[in-house]
């Protein structure tokens, strides 16, 4: 009786030199492993189950991700600049500003804005 293929999931080895071997192509009746020559008939890949898994974390849904804890941190105006731009909340003639690339390279950046005043942000897109 010939020795067959080592199963392992849905992968099948040789029994021989523990080579993987490839699936059969079309109509093929058998597959011979590269390394030492083994004939593996093909049908030792029929009713062959595949299960797959993945981690939890793999595919984050929305409501996973608003449970998560959030933290911001705000840096200092010291960084941004002072413009004459007038803010839409309280009507103070000056902002600090801070130009970041929030699309993609090929367009415009945004400006965000923060009222010297009253402290409301707001941004423009370029």
């Amino acid at each position: 009786m010939p020795t067959l293929a080592h199963k392992i999931g849905s992968l099948l080895f040789c029994p021989h030199c523990g080579t993987l071997l490839d699936l059969p192509h079309g109509d093929e009746s058998s597959v011979i492993c590269e390394q030492c020559g083994h004939e593996e008939p093909a049908s030792s890949y029929e009713n062959l189950e595949i299960t797959t898994r993945s981690h939890p974390d793999a595919f984050p849904s929305a409501l996973r991700q608003k449970r998560k804890t959030q933290t911001k941190s705000h840096e200092g105006t010291e960084s941004m600049l002072k413009v004459s731009e007038i803010c839409p909340e309280c009507g103070h003639g000056e902002a600090y500003s801070k130009n970041i690339q929030m699309r993609s390279a090929d367009e415009g950046s945004t400006v965000l804005y923060t009222c010297v005043n009253c402290k409301h942000g707001w941004r423009v897109n370029n």
